[in-house]
């Protein structure tokens, strides 16, 4: 009776693995953020709606994220005075600092290689938007028919906002990948299954011997 329920345990505990290999990871685009305080804080308005004033510092990030909670911010710490420091300002003009980080080869699509992350200072009309401070500096810039940013500098050449598989999510460069394997179970869960199976092996032997 044990053993049975242990068994039924185990082809739980397994069904569950295979159930969470097979979610989709989440999607491959641009996420948009600004500077607080020295902090990336993700943006609350798309950056044909946003209008940053003069000394602003904003980013992009390509990456592979689910949602907005665990999207990757820009790497770097470059602030206004660092960016903008070669380009003067002009009456009647606002500056916006601008760091792009076109992420990593793991978030990249299939075979495109991503270009160095760099900084702009766009030089634009007090009025103007976070987009179109990009335009003034990084293009081509690449927008879908529901004015999804898709491309920055012409990166990547294709695909806007798809979603990206767990298992094409987790193709890594050696260096960066776990030592567990991409398409089995985790480590922990294997363990916990052994520890199950020895627990149940272990009372099932009592009841015999008390038997």
């Amino acid at each position: 009776m044990i053993r049975r329920a242990v068994l039924l345990l185990l082809a739980s505990l397994l069904l569950c693995a295979g159930a969470g290999q097979a979610q989709a990871a989440g999607y491959r685009y641009w996420s948009f953020w600004e500077r607080d305080a020295g902090h990336w804080v993700y943006a609350t308005q798309g950056p044909s709606l946003a209008r940053p004033s003069d000394g602003d510092v904003q980013g992009f990030r390509f990456a592979v994220s689910e949602d907005s909670a665990n999207a990757a911010r820009p790497r770097g710490t470059a602030d206004f005075a660092t960016v903008c420091a070669k380009t003067p300002a002009q009456d009647g003009r606002k500056r916006v600092a601008l760091v792009i980080d076109f992420g990593t080869p793991s978030d990249a699509p299939e075979g495109e290689a991503p270009p160095a992350a760099r900084t702009a200072c766009a030089r634009v009309s007090p009025d103007a938007t976070t987009a179109e401070a990009l335009a003034a500096v990084a293009k081509p810039l690449r927008y879908d028919t529901n004015a999804l940013l898709c491309a920055i500098s012409g990166y990547p050449e294709k695909g806007c906002g798809e979603q990206v598989s767990q298992k094409e999510q987790k193709r890594k460069p050696v260096a960066e990948q776990n030592s567990a394997s991409d398409d089995g179970p985790s480590l922990g869960l294997v363990a916990g299954i052994a520890v199950v199976v020895l627990l149940g092996g272990a009372a099932f032997w009592q009841v015999r011997r008390r038997g």
